[in-house]
């Protein structure tokens, strides 16, 4: 088991998912060989531009310990409206209205456990295999065209001063931006405690939904799967450093990021030579590959909505 940590410390550590050389590229690219996010190098941004960030996150750890201890979380169901802003310069990158909805569709799914893959949950974690029962609906698609080629992880996109879109209700809904990131990023998302300016997460339009441009292995919508689960306040499973800990009680100790899909059981050399629990949405392997959240991640996700958390805006 695996202790919440509330140090500063360890909130600093929160979301390492750069590339290997720490340097994000901002051309157009091929589909990635892997699965990469920007979150970190995002955090890290922000934090150079207001130190006070780390405080704010820190007091968020420490309300999500308090609260998952004391039992205060949400009764009822969270429906959370998602407005889908569209920046495109290509007939491609202007996805269609169904393939917006088939992402909207996997995120019910994903987020419910009716998933089809979640039975394929081994045995071994069958007991803390979660239905986070969080839903999502679409209010509404905002597009835009654009001149340009990509967007980087600077949040560009998200002002328009810099030719993207401003934030739709930032407190109330949740701003998913569907664009052309470029240097091999599938996306990346700002966790509670940052700027409502820029509050949201970004997905290429390669890697979103089931239909249009999706491209496998990243086709089957997971990719908003796991980047909400950033903005929930979730960290990556491993934890951002060789067997580091993602604050979670009940996911196994993690060496660090796992790609593709790995053969069941792949054990890890932490201490106590534990099972991974690859198939978390929250590790880096293949779409096909990730279908479950644990209870603790769903703890987790449900304190941010809870009267003085960070996302009680969106609660009931």
């Amino acid at each position: 088991m695996k202790k919440i940590l509330v140090s500063l410390a360890a909130v600093l550590l929160l979301f390492s998912c750069q590339n290997e050389d720490n340097t994000v590229p901002t051309t157009a690219s091929n589909p990635a060989a892997k699965r990469v996010c920007a979150t970190q190098e995002v955090y890290e941004a922000q934090l150079r531009a207001n130190p006070n960030l780390a405080l704010q996150r820190n007091q968020i750890e420490t309300f999500t310990e308090q609260a998952i201890a004391q039992g205060r979380l949400v009764n009822g169901k969270v429906v959370i409206p998602i407005v889908v802003n569209v920046l495109y310069k290509t007939a491609a990158e202007n996805i269609s209205a169904a393939q917006i909805q088939s992402q909207i569709d996997v995120l019910n799914k994903d987020f419910n456990a009716t998933n089809t893959d979640f039975s394929s949950v081994p045995s071994l974690f069958s007991g803390v295999a979660a239905n986070v029962g969080i839903s999502f609906e679409l209010a509404s698609v905002v597009r835009k065209s654009t001149t340009k080629t990509s967007w980087g992880t600077n949040n560009a996109m998200k002002k328009t001063s810099n030719g993207g879109l401003a934030p739709t209700s930032p407190t109330t809904k949740l701003n998913l931006w569907v664009c052309t990131i470029g240097g091999g990023i599938l996306g990346y998302a700002q966790f509670p405690g940052g700027s409502s300016a820029t509050d949201g997460v970004v997905i290429d339009s390669k890697y979103f939904g089931l239909s249009g441009t999706a491209n496998y292995p990243y086709n089957l919508g997971r990719t908003a799967t796991h980047e909400i689960g950033h903005w929930m306040n979730l960290r990556h499973i491993w934890g951002d450093a060789n067997c580091g800990s993602d604050l979670v009680s009940d996911t196994p100790t993690h060496n660090s990021a796992n790609y593709g899909v790995p053969v069941f059981p792949h054990y890890s050399t932490c201490s106590g030579t534990p099972v991974e629990m690859t198939m978390n949405y929250m590790d880096y392997t293949d779409d096909r590959g990730m279908f479950m959240f644990s209870n603790g991640q769903k703890s987790r996700m449900a304190t941010i909505f809870i009267s003085g958390g960070a996302r009680a805006g969106f609660g009931i």
